[in-house]
């Protein structure tokens, strides 16, 4: 039994990504079940047989091996044409299904209907996302316009948070990506984001003055008390 093959059933049977040290753990976790049951018998007077070497084998699977067959796993799924892939995100590895199937798996679920973001919607995230952690105002210096209503959306969709409050007058707060952001749009960090380098050392309009303390308390609220989040499709 090849460590590529476990690996993949493990992705295959869990419902959230793993990570190539959970992957290695996983691995010699059954090792070191089959060597325990293995000894039990052994105490019990049973002459149970030795572990397969194949299996003893396993026992000092590392991240690195894991990483390894992941490429393995992934040459393999281009040579085939197969119709699904692996991808890496914040949280670890998964499998998914590759985007052009993505029409012929959606009549599965004639339900759910692709998420579309307005214009200022993306340009909000867009800002978010390339200059976090930032605050509501050097957005809105960006946008030249109030952004409230944007924000709010974003955080009710999770695609967004509150990271904190800024050294400056007032503490403002300062919003940036969630995790679901990253899985929403298939990427693994700020870094894989077009130009990210580039962007980020842009610098900003300066703020408008005066006082948004009611307001970022109520974005702050609304943070709290948001319904459960969309999953990306």
């Amino acid at each position: 039994m090849q460590l590529s093959a476990i690996i993949e059933a493990l992705l295959f049977a869990s419902q959230t990504p793993l990570t190539t040290d959970e992957l290695a753990r996983l691995v010699r976790a059954r090792v070191a079940e089959a060597e325990d049951v293995r000894l039990r018998e052994l105490e019990d007077g049973q002459q149970p047989p030795a572990l397969p070497e194949w299996l003893t084998n396993l026992a000092a699977t590392s991240a690195a091996d894991a990483s390894q067959a992941l490429l393995q796993l992934l040459h393999s799924y281009d040579e085939s044409q197969r119709a699904f892939t692996l991808s890496e995100r914040p949280t670890g590895w998964k499998i998914l299904t590759r985007a052009e199937y993505g029409e012929f798996v959606r009549q599965l679920f004639p339900e759910r209907k692709p998420e579309r973001f307005s214009g200022p919607a993306m340009e909000t995230l867009a800002i978010i996302a390339y200059r976090q952690p930032i605050t509501k105002a050097a957005i809105e210096a960006v946008r030249g316009v109030a952004c409230d209503g944007m924000l709010q959306k974003l955080l009710d969709r999770d695609l967004i948070r509150i990271g904190g409050r800024a050294d400056l007058p007032g503490r403002p707060l300062l919003y940036e990506t969630t995790e679901l952001f990253f899985e929403h749009f298939g990427i693994r960090s700020i870094d894989d984001l077009p130009n990210s380098s580039e962007l980020r050392k842009v610098k900003l309009p300066d703020p408008a003055p005066g006082p948004a303390a009611d307001v970022e308390q109520q974005l702050a609220l609304s943070a709290i008390d948001s319904p459960a989040p969309l999953q990306p499709t």
